[in-house]
């Protein structure tokens, strides 16, 4: 709970990723991925519940073993390939009504910390916006990004790209990281997305984004906790 207001996270794994077969379970530093997720939010000050959204009766199982709560069976109409992100995320508010604030944490973002999620929290809370999202400083900017046409003619992905030539001069830029989503519940539930006008942004770092999506990334985030830059004891 925070300022008297109460808060649901959903922590969201079907059981059907294509591009890593059982990725949620898989195991990395000795846990399975889904583990990670459910610690860290389990150490937040803020949340006052936190429940896993799964249509797979194995990831529920291996969820619950490591503290995780699951009170529902995800209807599997909503853990297609083609299931916008948000609807299970909608679906967990309407089956536990109540909450003033609703967190969504993916399991594939499993170097983010409690800070991390309690920072999300309280910055939408302290400039009372209807959401706030995690990001991490782009490495790559999009002012020196290029569309190809059919001939392989190069075209500016933005407008005056050809007059900042010094990296120096380039506006700082910012991709959304994947590790937290925050919102008040009432106007998620309206809105039906994170990313409005008026949504605001946490910064994390680059150490802390990454977004398990591919081979690589297990064994770039192996590699982040080998060397020390996430505690995993």
């Amino acid at each position: 709970m925070i300022d008297n207001k109460t808060v649901l996270a959903v922590i969201t794994a079907r059981g059907g990723s294509k591009g890593i077969p059982r990725k949620n379970i898989r195991d990395l530093g000795g846990k399975p991925l889904i583990a990670w997720t459910i610690g860290e939010a389990k150490q937040s000050v803020y949340i006052d519940r936190v429940i896993v959204s799964s249509e797979d009766i194995e990831i529920i199982d291996v969820a619950k073993s490591w503290g995780g709560e699951a009170p529902f069976a995800r209807p599997k109409e909503l853990a297609k390939d083609e299931t916008p992100g948000i609807e299970p995320v909608l679906h967990a508010l309407k089956m536990l009504p109540g909450f003033d604030y609703v967190v969504l944490l993916q399991p594939t973002s499993p170097l983010r910390k409690a800070k991390d999620i309690d920072g999300c929290i309280e910055r939408c809370l302290k400039l009372n916006a209807p959401a706030c999202v995690s990001v991490t400083e782009s490495k790559k900017s999009p002012h020196w990004m290029y569309s190809v046409t059919p001939e392989w003619q190069m075209r500016p992905l933005l407008a005056g790209n050809d007059t900042l030539t010094c990296r120096q001069e380039l506006p700082t830029t910012y991709l959304l990281n994947g590790a937290v989503y925050v919102a008040r519940s009432e106007w998620l539930l309206e809105y039906r997305n994170f990313h409005g006008p008026e949504t605001v942004a946490f910064p994390m770092p680059l150490e802390r984004s990454v977004d398990i999506d591919a081979e690589i990334d297990f064994l770039y985030a192996e590699l982040l906790m080998r060397e020390g830059y996430y505690d995993y004891n």
